[in-house]
């Protein structure tokens, strides 16, 4: 099946204790059917001194579960579902279906 989120998207969180925000895909894990968005679900990670960096608690992403993530509509922001259609010149693209504004070409 065709991928509806991918890296680079704009996307708003529906569920969840970072409900609301939105952010930019950074990756994608379809296997594990997660993603890592900028921004949000950060985590605190204390991390032990090393040679290339300093110990002390660093805030980071954590993954968040791809049913949580609507794609950001093009047209005002809103989350929007997905749809996938082809072009006359053969390329298969995906659109809002809030808007009917095409999301990649």
């Amino acid at each position: 099946m065709a991928a509806k989120i991918k890296k680079g998207d704009k996307v708003v969180v529906l569920a969840g204790r970072d409900k609301g925000k939105a952010g930019e895909v950074l990756q994608v894990i379809p296997k594990d059917a997660r993603a890592i968005v900028r921004g949000v679900m950060l985590v605190k990670k204390h991390t032990k001194a090393s040679a290339q960096s300093e110990g002390g608690i660093i805030s980071k992403e954590a993954t968040i579960d791809l049913s949580n993530l609507a794609v950001a509509d093009p047209k005002d922001g809103k989350p929007t579902r997905v749809g996938f259609k082809v072009l006359d010149d053969g390329r298969k693209v995906r659109f809002a279906k809030r808007s009917g504004d095409l999301i990649d070409g």
